[in-house]
């Protein structure tokens, strides 16, 4: 990512964000709890849910969790996850706060009702991290990818999958939840790329990255349009691709549909033909400089060093950020990326009734 400060604008929006009980204690020790009030050696990780994506339990925290125990060792990380519950984060933030964490690392589920809240916690100084969202209120630190570019990729990734047939394609688009300012960015970052290069959206609702949700929209498009009536669908993440891809299956459909976030089963389904690609995001330099930002607040150090962007939140400007670049994972480069990056295993992607196409597809 180059250096130069960028400014980002990112608008307000809810962001799914969820919370669960765990600690990470020394490295290579055992777990053990947090201290009380004014404790000054833990740090709060609150996390956005763990139905729609696998991501937060499989990857995010243990990642956390490990950095902050190699660079901190006599340093506590303090997880719940929010479960998709607005206020239920709200709640265990508060405990947090009741219990005198000084850093808090936060995905937020509702980026728009975190301002106040971050406020009262700067008040107290306690500092926030947003993590992957950007929520509102005065935040200490920002990490996450560049979202906008994330949805370009997406929309260039769909157009590859169309080839010579994109500039006559109606597109059908199931977009993330309204609520969460990422979202706006992939949509927005989709559009840029796809809008002019294709014949028209045909249909786009949201899937409030639900994927029974997304079916349904996906069962309403083919129902309005017909089974000839498109010739791609853009899903916002993988979790909703698997649930439109089922439904197209259903009704004897086959067009290109893309997701984001690359799960294993999305992976898979790239694997078999069923899916056309996804959006590789590394989890471990994302987790990694959360970690680093959160015990550099924590020791009283300065976070510009790790954060050599700026964005701007709904209600505050020139937050310290670092963004982070992403890719599009396809069938042709698995071995590059996510399992050149040690993600997951040819072993694993291949196991069951996998193996016939991983073989046709060159991956054993």
């Amino acid at each position: 990512m180059n250096a130069t400060t960028r400014r980002v604008l990112i608008g307000t929006a809810a962001i799914s964000m969820a919370l669960s009980a765990a600690a990470c204690g020394k490295a290579g020790g055992d777990k053990k709890e947090a201290a009380g009030p004014g404790d000054t050696r833990s740090i709060g990780l609150l996390l956005p849910e763990n139905a729609s994506s696998t991501r937060y339990e499989s990857f995010d925290r243990p990642f956390i969790e490990a950095k902050v125990a190699a660079l901190c060792p006599d340093c506590t990380v303090r997880y719940n996850n929010a479960e998709g519950s607005a206020a239920k984060q709200k709640q265990q933030f508060d405990t947090l706060i009741a219990e005198g964490v000084k850093v808090i690392v936060l995905d937020a589920f509702d980026a728009k009702s975190t301002g106040a809240w971050v406020k009262e916690a700067a008040d107290k100084g306690v500092k926030v991290v947003a993590y992957d969202r950007l929520a509102t209120g005065p935040v200490a630190a920002y990490v996450s990818f560049d979202n906008e570019k994330v949805g370009e990729l997406q929309g260039q990734a769909l157009l590859d999958a169309l080839g010579a047939k994109a500039a006559d394609a109606g597109i059908v688009m199931i977009n993330g939840d309204e609520a969460d300012p990422n979202s706006a960015l992939f949509k927005s970052g989709a559009h840029k790329v796809l809008d002019g290069r294709i014949k028209k959206v045909v249909y786009e609702q949201s899937g409030e990255w639900k994927p029974t949700v997304a079916g349904q929209k996906a069962g309403a498009a083919i129902t309005e349009l017909g089974k000839n009536g498109f010739q791609a669908v853009y899903s916002a993440n993988d979790g909703m691709a698997g649930a439109i891809i089922t439904q197209l299956k259903a009704a004897g459909i086959t067009v290109p549909v893309g997701g984001q976030d690359a799960g294993l089963d999305a992976i898979q389904r790239i694997v078999t033909g069923d899916q056309a690609y996804t959006i590789y995001k590394a989890y471990r330099p994302l987790a990694e400089s959360a970690a680093e930002l959160a015990v550099n607040l924590l020791q009283g150090r300065d976070v510009k060093g790790i954060a050599t962007d700026t964005v701007d939140s709904a209600t505050d400007r020139g937050i310290p950020a670092k963004l982070l670049e992403s890719k599009v994972v396809t069938k042709a480069n698995i071995k590059e990326t996510v399992v050149a990056d040690g993600l997951y295993r040819i072993a694993e992607i291949c196991a069951a009734d996998y193996g016939a196409a991983c073989d046709a597809a060159g991956l054993r």
